[in-house]
């Protein structure tokens, strides 16, 4: 610049330039000849020559590679436009290059999205046409990130996919994948599956991400993938859920939530990256939206990863917002913990107030999944009468319009929470209701007969003013209904133990299939001395088929053994579930006293001596108990 600045000034006051003379001395032969004049004009047009020439190049190169000005006013101008018809007079304006015509086109889409525009108008435009010609014509010289936006454009205003314009630049995105950045194909990907679904583009696009995966170093980008566009290819899925194990510490909270529905929602369970978030949701100390505390719990629950620490955060950052919240959040968040089985007391017994409150704006099906809720849980809130007074008066009359299933798992919770009426059980007793479930043979139908089985139980055993109908006796079996169940190791240590504590085997019964829908671990009967007497002998009420023919002795006593293992209580605490509690209340009222086994006693039992002498004991209790009735 300084050497341009001096030429020109030579050149105005026709003064040598001192380059133009050690040139000319160099040529000479080193000789030096200072002239007082002014130079000859042969000596000062080759001063000229000299170095106008080169610099006269160099200004050619400058204007070849800067944007002109009117160029960037025009940038200005579209990416400010706020109409499209501003945006289309564009075209008329100023001469248009590929580029900016594929900006204009791009902007036109978002405006189309922002204002919810009617596109018709714009693709009936004589000027958008020409627009679209000029991007079909010079597609080659368009950037990649308006290439990108021009293809997303395209779909948005909803052009035919076989449109020459959409196919030319369809195929210069394929050619140019290898050029792009990770980030713009990632983009390109989510849209292209989300709003315009082109089998073989999307394929390409997937394929790339799944040889360039490596290439991600943003946390939001892992999430986005994983929640947009992982469910379309499990291949790039684990890389994802690899790469988000690795940047697992760089995750802000909402970048956990979109991982952990991404996880739910594909029912993929990520032992370690749902344990890497874990860690990080306890010890970074997050501050958490009421949707992120909501989606999570929802996640958790549909992946059944317990995690007590955080179950406990999300349950105390949660209990002071409860009012805040929508019925259907409510619903939500109790279906998610009863899923988890955990119960929090101080937030459930806001959920109930929360119902006492505004039930009338809960669905009568929104009502039965809170009694579903509390009913696995065994939760029994504290104002009982008057959340139950609001659940039957925003129920009670809607019964018939229920599917039959929710209304079968409806009246089994009522039953499990023992708020049943009469009204209730028959409802779901009638053969118009139950022939359909006792004729369903699937994994589902088996079910639903066990609750039908439960209904009628609670029918004979708790309902005293309940007349009729009652289930066939044909169907009361459950032998079968049971025969997928694995055998656990407690239940077999539990039968070696109760064989030897009666000292023979005529003495026990294992494994008894009642009518009452529950099955016994083990069945004892004591005389007055608490001595084991042959069961096979003695009439039993309780079983479909009895083949004893004696009746039960004075002063008898029947002894049920239940085992009660892990998944029979809630989450960290020794309360048992819904189901367990009213199998145990039913074994009771049948006549039978119990004897209960849980897991957290019997593993501390090591030798057989030590568990021979604890179910001793623990029949002594129970005889005492009952006698001191």
């Amino acid at each position: 610049m300084a050497a341009k600045l001096l030429h020109r000034w030579c050149q105005l006051y026709r003064v040598p330039s001192p380059l133009c003379v050690r040139a000319h001395l160099i040529s000479s032969g080193g000789k030096v000849a200072m002239a007082r004049g002014p130079p000859q004009t042969p000596f000062a047009h080759l001063a000229t020559f000299s170095l106008s020439r080169p610099t006269d190049k160099l200004s050619v190169k400058e204007q070849v590679y800067r944007t002109p000005p009117e160029r960037d006013d025009l940038g200005d101008l579209i990416g400010t436009s706020t109409t499209t018809e501003n945006l289309l007079d564009l075209e008329k304006l100023y001469p248009i290059n590929g580029n900016e015509a594929a900006m204009i086109i791009s902007r036109l889409s978002r405006l189309v999205v922002e204002a919810k525009l009617d596109p018709d108008g714009i693709l009936k435009d004589e000027r958008f046409h020409r627009l679209l010609q000029i991007t079909h014509k010079q597609v080659s010289q368009v950037y990649n990130t308006a290439l990108v936006n021009l293809l997303k454009g395209l779909y948005v205003l909803g052009l035919e996919r076989s449109q020459l314009e959409v196919r030319s630049v369809e195929q210069e995105v394929r050619w140019r994948m290898r050029r792009m950045t990770f980030k713009q194909l990632a983009f390109l990907t989510d849209h292209v599956a989300t709003s315009a679904p082109q089998v073989e583009l999307l394929s390409d696009l997937l394929k790339h991400l799944e040889l360039r995966w490596t290439e991600i170093e943003d946390p939001k980008m892992v999430a986005m993938l994983m929640a947009r566009v992982g469910a379309l290819s499990p291949a790039l899925m684990e890389r994802l859920e690899d790469k988000a194990l690795e940047l697992a510490e760089q995750f802000s909270p909402e970048d956990i939530r979109k991982v952990a529905v991404a996880l739910a929602l594909q029912n993929r369970r990520s032992i370690p990256l749902l344990r890497a978030m874990s860690y990080h949701l306890v010890q970074k100390h997050f501050s958490f939206s009421t949707r992120i505390l909501l989606d999570l719990s929802f996640a958790y629950g549909k992946l059944n990863f317990h995690q007590s620490q955080v179950f406990q955060k999300i349950a105390s950052d949660l209990h002071p917002r409860v009012p805040e919240l929508t019925h259907g959040d409510v619903v939500r968040c109790l279906k998610s913990f009863a899923y988890l089985k955990w119960l929090n007391l101080p937030l459930f017994e806001a959920f109930a107030k929360y119902t006492i409150d505004s039930a009338g704006k809960f669905s009568p099906v929104q009502l039965g999944n809170i009694v579903l809720a509390f009913a696995r849980l065994n939760f029994h809130p504290s104002c009982r009468e008057d959340f139950y007074s609001a659940i039957h008066k925003g129920m009670d009359s809607h019964l018939d319009d229920l599917d039959p299933p929710l209304l079968l798992d409806l009246v089994w919770s009522l039953c499990a929470l023992q708020e049943a009426k009469a009204a209730h059980l028959q409802k779901v007793l009638v053969p118009e209701f139950h022939t359909h479930f006792l004729g369903d043979h699937s994994a589902k139908g088996q079910n639903s007969r066990l609750k039908l089985i439960h209904v009628n139980t609670t029918a004979r055993l708790e309902c005293t003013d309940y007349k009729g109908p009652f289930l066939p006796p044909e169907a009361l079996g459950i032998k079968e209904l049971q025969g997928g169940r694995k055998v656990t190791p407690l239940q077999i240590s539990l039968k070696e133990a109760v064989e030897k504590v009666a000292g023979d085997q005529a003495r026990v019964r294992c494994e008894v299939d009642t009518i009452w829908g529950w099955l016994l671990d083990a069945e004892m009967v004591l005389d007055s001395d608490n001595q084991p007497l042959p069961v096979t002998d003695f009439v039993a009420p309780h079983l479909a088929r009895s083949k004893g023919s004696k009746p039960l002795p004075s002063k008898a006593r029947r002894l049920a053994f239940l085992r009660w293992d892990f998944p029979d209580f809630s989450n960290r605490s020794k309360d048992l579930m819904g189901r367990s509690a009213m199998a145990r209340r039913h074994i009771q009222a049948a006549g039978f006293l119990i004897v209960d086994v849980p897991y957290y006693e019997w593993l501390d039992l090591k030798s057989e001596w030590q568990r021979t002498a604890y179910l001793r004991d623990k029949m002594s209790k129970a005889v005492a108990e009952e006698m001191a009735k």
